[in-house]
């Protein structure tokens, strides 16, 4: 990919470097379900989304908007969330609405807090302090570039952990967040059966990345067995994912950036005047 110097962040910036990383979507439904954990999250993904019907479209959907926002110009990254926003504005209920700052920042936590789990544990590599808190800092873009204000997320790293902490032993998952959990885990994919030890691997990921307290929660069997299974997973994919070429690793964002871009253009070739003041 060409380098971008007009973007939201620079090729060294730690966002980058993590996130360029094509594995780290398999840990998105990790990601997915801790975000709808938050029974809010849930009632509106579960009233709203087409998570259901059309997965592959979701995800392309969801990628596409996190690798612009990483990778992109500043100017696709605010044109893009703008349009996010702006589509999130019909995502209301009668207790939860999507551009609620509340749920941008569980939201954004939880991007920040499964990418810094999986990346460590797939290269072996433990963060310091500095590190964490430079990712931090940069990963709060995924709320206030949605039009939360930046001071109602946690202020440092460790308000964060803090915070997050908290979250995780205070959310009480619903019904809603249990039926968006099965669509997650069961997805309508093209090939059926041929795509069983695929799923069987996500679902296995999911529930092992997936913190205890909302595990528990979810009702998923976490057995002794299963947690060797997991590791094993772990220690397979570590031994072979860092081993090849990046372009190969990062081959996922340059399809989803390419996708996007042209939707982008069709979208400015419809409305030439669309700017978001940054």
């Amino acid at each position: 990919m060409r380098a971008m110097t007009d973007g939201i962040f620079t090729d060294g910036d730690l966002i980058r470097v993590i996130t360029q990383e094509g594995a780290l979507i398999a840990a998105g439904g990790a990601a997915s379900l801790l975000q709808t954990a938050h029974p809010k999250v849930a009632q509106g993904v579960y009233d709203h989304s087409y998570t259901a019907d059309d997965p592959a479209r979701r995800l392309r959907n969801t990628m596409g908007w996190l690798y612009v926002v990483q990778f992109g110009t500043r100017e696709e990254a605010e044109t893009l969330s703008a349009l996010v926003t702006k589509g999130h504005e019909a995502i209301t209920g009668p207790d939860y609405e999507a551009n609620d700052p509340e749920l941008q920042v569980w939201v954004a936590s939880t991007l920040f807090a499964v990418a810094t789990q999986f990346y460590q544990l797939l290269f072996r590599r433990k963060f310091s302090e500095g590190e964490l808190e430079e990712f931090y800092q940069q990963s709060k873009v995924y709320a206030t570039i949605l039009g939360c204000p930046e001071d109602r997320m946690p202020k440092t790293y460790r308000d964060f952990r803090e915070y997050y902490a908290g979250m995780l032993h205070s959310i009480e998952i619903s019904d809603a967040s249990r039926a968006v959990a099965v669509q997650v885990l069961n997805p309508k994919l093209p090939g059926g059966p041929l795509n069983a030890p695929g799923l069987m691997m996500i679902r296995l990921l999911t529930a092992g990345l997936m913190p205890e307290p909302i595990r528990v929660q979810y009702g998923w069997k976490w057995s002794r067995a299963r947690e060797l299974r997991f590791r094993l997973l772990l220690a397979v994919l570590a031994a072979v994912y860092p081993r090849l070429p990046v372009r190969v690793r990062t081959l996922p964002r340059e399809v989803y950036l390419h996708s996007t871009r042209k939707m982008l253009a069709k979208v400015k070739r419809r409305r030439p005047a669309i700017r978001v003041q940054s």
